[in-house]
């Protein structure tokens, strides 16, 4: 008779605590924001996630009806960001922005102290694009052809830079490299704004770069921009053509930016946030102002997709790093 006592009370504590975890959940999604939302940009500011997630801020204080507040928290190749994130309380006022490294990338390049596929999780993406590959002003190329030409003829004296070691940045130089025959020497920085300005400087020949850094500086004529890795021609650089018909389609890649939060963040503000950033993403004014960055928005695509790209890039980035024998820091 105890057990039997002692088996239902047991029962019923177990339901009581999955009712009141189902209230509190009910009530969160009703009440949610009462205060601003934080979001986290792993990079230091003037970068691609700065530049995205202050197109949309304005936007998504209106849907929520509360501030957002935006911190930059550069370092360790974005790793003390997502340790941020995920040290934050799970209340849903915490959210991350970053590029799609933060699982393809970033536990390639330094021993990350969380696992990429059950810690966090992609909650919707929001912008997209290919990566440019500029050259100093001061060099004497204004094409591809004439680059792999000029680093061919300048045997170990040309360098190229990437924003952060182990990214597509680098990723992308090593394969340029390993395609085309060529020996360029790689300079990691920490975030494209050093990167460029050694670049503008001749300190360093080439780079590959987001849009949104290197578009400002090729309409100023500051860098040469000589092909990009996009399928398609950007419309901000359509004078620029795509290493695809330039007969380099290993090199066609696309980088896209998306929101990400902790694996157990609360259901109610995560479907929240994904339907107003989607909301956000049609309108006229948000797309033109990417657009004019050299960024197209986000795909529609579901988590369990988001999810499905992830594993792939981190798959394919750690067969090209182990290709060179990449260590993390």
């Amino acid at each position: 008779m105890n057990r039997r006592v002692l088996l239902a009370s047991a029962f019923a504590c177990v339901v009581a605590a999955g009712l009141l975890a189902a209230s509190v959940q009910v009530t969160l999604a009703q009440t949610w924001p009462s205060r601003f939302v934080r979001v986290i940009v792993p990079a230091p500011p003037g970068g691609t996630l700065d530049i995205v997630m202050r197109i949309l801020a304005d936007d998504l204080r209106a849907a929520l009806g509360q501030p957002v507040v935006i911190e930059s928290k550069p370092g360790g190749a974005g790793m003390i960001g997502v340790n941020e994130l995920l040290n934050s309380p799970r209340d849903g006022y915490t959210i991350c922005i970053h590029n799609n490294g933060i699982v393809s990338e970033i536990p390639h390049i330094a021993k990350a102290s969380y696992n990429p596929f059950t810690d966090i999780a992609p909650l919707i993406d929001v912008a997209r694009s290919g990566l440019v590959f500029v050259g100093a002003p001061q060099l004497p190329v204004t094409t591809l052809k004439d680059a792999i030409a000029y680093v061919k003829a300048n045997k170990d004296k040309v360098s190229y830079a990437s924003y952060t070691a182990g990214t597509r940045s680098h990723v992308l130089g090593i394969q340029l490299n390993q395609i085309a025959g060529l020996d360029m020497t790689h300079v990691a920085y920490k975030g494209s704004p050093p990167a460029l300005q050694d670049l503008m400087g001749n300190h360093v020949q080439f780079m590959f770069d987001g849009m949104a850094t290197s578009l400002p500086l090729v309409q100023a004529k500051s860098i040469k921009a000589l092909a990009v890795t996009s399928p398609e021609r950007s419309p901000t650089m359509p004078d620029v053509p795509t290493f695809k018909e330039l007969g380099y389609p290993d090199l066609t890649q696309t980088a896209w930016v998306g929101i990400f939060v902790p694996a157990d963040f609360p259901e109610g503000p995560k479907e929240r946030l994904r339907t107003e950033i989607a909301k956000i993403l049609q309108k006229l004014t948000v797309r033109s102002r990417l657009a004019q960055v050299g960024l197209d928005p986000g795909l529609a695509r579901t988590q369990a997709e988001l999810a499905a790209d992830l594993k792939a890039g981190y798959d394919s980035q750690g067969a090209i790093l182990k290709s060179v024998d990449f260590k993390p820091e």
